[in-house]
């Protein structure tokens, strides 16, 4: 399990060339992002990607947060 003081998300060029995947798989952060763009919930995503865990995901949504709020627009 990963708690939310552990990093969810990571890159590494042996694993698919280095796009960001979910620590402990080789499911790639994209995806969860095509699910939600296509009005996919949560719980399809996890239900279709059983290694992922559910605070895998919200730890991944919680860095994209930080991200577009730090952003300079």
């Amino acid at each position: 399990m990963v708690t939310m003081k552990q990093k969810a998300v990571h890159s590494s060029p042996e694993i698919l060339g280095g796009t960001p995947v979910f620590v402990g798989t080789r499911v790639p952060v994209q995806t969860l992002i095509d699910y939600l763009q296509a009005g996919d919930s949560i719980d399809d995503f996890l239900k279709d990607f059983p290694t992922v865990t559910r605070e895998q995901v919200i730890e991944a949504l919680e860095m994209a947060k930080a991200q577009l709020l730090s952003a300079q627009v």
